[in-house]
């Protein structure tokens, strides 16, 4: 039987209202969680739109489902001149977050009790929202996303996710068995993650719904159960009714969150020597197209986790790529500011010391599969970045004064040659947006 819409969502509430979730204590923070701070760091959706790098300052960031407040808290942490606003349909996690906020010191934050889709009665618009897994609750996701529309500024940006369909499938399954069971009835309490947990501790190894779903090391941990096998109104959701959603919303998709594991050319052995009709034919495939063929090959993502926006919003944009010589000589360098830690420049001074390779991407693990590692005089170079930002043709004398002398013909380095594997490290760094690339004017 199908339950209405309106009692599903009252089910939800509840189960928040008794969990809130994430259950993390108060006084842990996601401080040198450097890659989660790196996804909600503004600087992040809004270079890869525009290439542009934005000051937070005086933005207003509204955490759509906040829960408990450790993403507003990360929200704060990334962006320190923010105001953040938070809403949940849980008091008791509103509570949470709020104490949460105040606990690290952060003031200038306030958080309400209500529902995505009553926003516009906030009367506030938004320069970012961060709606992390809470739209695949909704009982219309269009509608979520049409009331976060409604609040965000003209050049704003949204990150939303869904679960994933392919990902779950068997999270899915567990949760039509134990719906059957009538574990789901009402409020799923301590027996009802006792009977799962028997359940599955009495399967053989092999079942599969054991093989896909079963975290022994997680067995004791009641969120597990809560947000996997027992979670109310959970739905999937694949690619194509993504951009379905997006389109019925009046929304522009900007780009995947961890957009680097989103490419379709990396699933292959050699991306160089595909076969005939794949290398003819992956180039001319919509995004749409790509992301769907990922998912439905190499289905790793719990989340369809994306960025948008109004449409018609973003700049018009060089891409890098494009960029010509005088851009070049005028363009002016930044290192993200989520990588503007003291463990990492520290980690940076003794790799140049000892002549080591510095792996950047140690750090920040999403933006790439392997791991990205700079030469040690390359990293001497970059070094005055991690102070303020620097014109390219800084960078250039510095690389200059470090390897004056080729060292395989021990003849002078030529101007143009510096210039040419200057351009190449910017160009890979900027692709994982380890670097921010911005042309003058």
């Amino acid at each position: 039987m199908k339950i209405p819409n309106s009692q599903l969502q009252e089910k939800i509430r509840q189960q928040f209202e008794a969990g809130p979730y994430p259950r993390k204590p108060l006084e842990e923070s996601p401080k040198e969680d450097y890659d989660f701070l790196f996804i909600h760091n503004l600087v992040t959706p809004f270079y890869l739109r525009n290439k542009v790098v934005v000051d937070c300052e005086g933005k207003v960031i509204l955490d759509a489902g906040c829960g408990s407040g450790y993403k507003a808290l990360a929200l704060a942490l990334a962006n320190p001149k923010a105001k953040i606003i938070g809403i949940d349909i849980s008091e008791e996690s509103v509570k949470l977050a709020q104490k949460r906020l105040h606990y690290h010191g952060f003031q200038n934050a306030e958080f309400h009790v209500l529902t995505i889709e009553e926003l516009p009665e906030l009367g506030i618009e938004f320069d970012y929202i961060n709606c992390d897994d809470v739209l695949y609750l909704l009982s219309d996701i269009v509608a979520g996303l049409k009331a976060m529309k409604a609040v965000l500024k003209p050049d704003g940006i949204i990150r939303a996710n869904l679960h994933s369909f392919f990902q779950r499938n068997f999270y899915y399954r567990a949760q039509t068995v134990f719906r059957m069971m009538g574990l789901m009835d009402d409020n799923p309490g301590e027996l009802e993650i006792s009977i799962v947990r028997d359940t599955m501790k009495a399967l053989k190894d092999e079942i599969l719904i054991k093989q896909y779903t079963w975290k022994p090391a997680s067995e004791e941990d009641p969120e597990y159960y809560l947000a996997n096998y027992l979670l109310q109104g959970d739905k999937g959701y694949q690619i194509p009714e993504m951009f379905a959603a997006l389109k019925a919303a009046e929304l522009e998709f900007i780009s995947m969150v961890k957009w680097r594991q989103w490419e379709l050319i990396d699933l292959f052995k050699d991306p160089l020597d595909l076969p005939a009709f794949l290398a003819m034919s992956l180039p001319e495939i919509e995004e749409e197209e790509k992301l769907h063929l990922l998912e439905l090959l190499h289905p790793i993502h719990r989340l369809l986790d994306f960025w948008c926006g109004h449409p018609n919003a973003a700049k018009p944009v060089v891409p890098v790529d494009e960029w010509t010589d005088a851009d070049w000589k005028k363009g002016r360098v930044y290192l993200h500011p989520q990588l503007k830690i003291p463990k990492l420049r520290e980690h940076l001074l003794q790799c140049i010391t000892y002549q080591r390779p510095f792996e950047i991407s140690r750090y920040v693990p999403g933006s790439t599969i392997n791991p990205v590692k700079l030469g040690n005089g390359i990293a001497a170079c970059l070094l005055p970045l991690w102070e303020e930002p620097q014109p390219m043709m800084s960078l250039l004398e510095r690389w200059l004064k470090i390897r004056p002398l080729n060292p395989i013909t021990l003849e002078p380095v030529r101007e143009n040659e510096a210039i040419a594997e200057i351009k190449a490290v910017l160009r890979e760094l900027e692709n994982f947006l380890y670097l921010l690339l911005q042309r003058s004017g």
